[in-house]
């Protein structure tokens, strides 16, 4: 089914204990369009680079099978370009530099061959952006999820409010779950969260997993426990778009489904910090995925008699 991914498309630098990197891609929309296209076969991009974005990775979306055609190349302007260097426990990073550039201005124009959407993910973009995109859709899609993050809420809460109450399913961390509705316990969050409009609440915890929650049903997803962590910078975005991509291939919007998408969302994610940037998603097998997959069921599963 047709899914749009909107988010940002960038040169990131990073550093980690474990080595650090010069410019390379990056960007919300690179990951979860990456990870949604091992799922769904018509993944679409919603995003804005400038001339100095090389060719050379706009054809590995296209050798991905994901539509470039909303990608907006701005002549003489540069990319979005973030530098951030990661602590010893991998859980808190410093930003270096952030360099908005084209993103300063971008205004999310949808291909009249877009208009098909049955599936959008919102990236992590400001609240303003994520609404535009959602009033420039003829028809609303089936299912909307969105990314955002503690900065808006410190900076534009009134906005990233009415945004919320426009989508299905709203995605944040732990912490940015805290921020946003004044409570501690995660269960107390999601409840005040979930009456702030979206029918369904990702908690992402991070090491720790992750909990839906929708209505008085929830489910934690756990964490698959890795020897190394290379790089968590994108794994967020690739989560979410594993978690959408499986959406829309199954085509049934229920807690189930969800379930599922979170596990698969949680594997793609796991691939992703293995290697820095989104290097490990290029070149995934479906044997691969399927075999991680099948550790998540394996870490999960147990028989116990009642």
């Amino acid at each position: 089914m047709s899914l749009i991914i909107i988010g940002s498309v960038a040169f990131d630098a990073i550093e980690t204990p474990f080595g650090k990197t010069d410019k390379i891609v990056g960007g919300a929309a690179t990951y979860a369009s990456l990870a949604a296209s091992y799922l769904n076969k018509s993944t679409k991009i919603v995003a804005v680079v400038g001339d100095d974005f090389p060719q050379s990775d706009i054809e590995t979306f296209t050798k991905h099978g994901i539509d470039t055609e909303g990608l907006q190349i701005k002549e003489g302007e540069k990319s979005f370009f973030w530098s951030g260097k990661y602590r010893n426990d991998m859980n808190s990073r410093d930003t270096l530099v952030t360099e908005l550039n084209v993103l300063e201005n971008f205004d999310p124009i949808i291909p009249e061959s877009y208009q098909d959407c049955e599936y959008l993910l919102l990236g992590n973009l400001t609240p303003q952006v994520q609404q535009t995109v959602i009033k420039r859709l003829k028809k609303r899609p089936k299912l909307i999820v969105m990314d955002t993050m503690n900065f808006w809420m410190d900076i534009m809460m009134d906005d990233l409010l009415e945004t919320i109450k426009m989508v299905d399913v709203l995605t944040i961390n732990d912490e940015e779950a805290r921020q946003l509705s004044g409570e501690y316990s995660l269960v107390k969050a999601a409840k005040k969260i979930l009456a702030m409009g979206p029918k369904y609440l990702i908690i992402k915890k991070g090491e720790h997993g992750a909990l839906l929650f929708s209505g008085d049903e929830v489910f934690s997803a756990p964490a698959l426990p890795l020897a190394e962590v290379f790089d968590p910078t994108g794994a967020g975005d690739t989560f979410a778009g594993g978690f959408i991509g499986y959406m829309a291939k199954v085509e049934t919007i229920d807690f189930t489904s969800m379930k599922n998408a979170i596990i698969y969302g949680s594997a793609l994610a796991s691939f992703c910090v293995e290697k820095f940037g989104a290097e490990r998603l290029i070149n995934l097998t479906d044997e691969e995925i399927s075999g991680r997959i099948a550790q998540f069921v394996r870490l999960s599963a147990f028989d116990i008699a009642l």
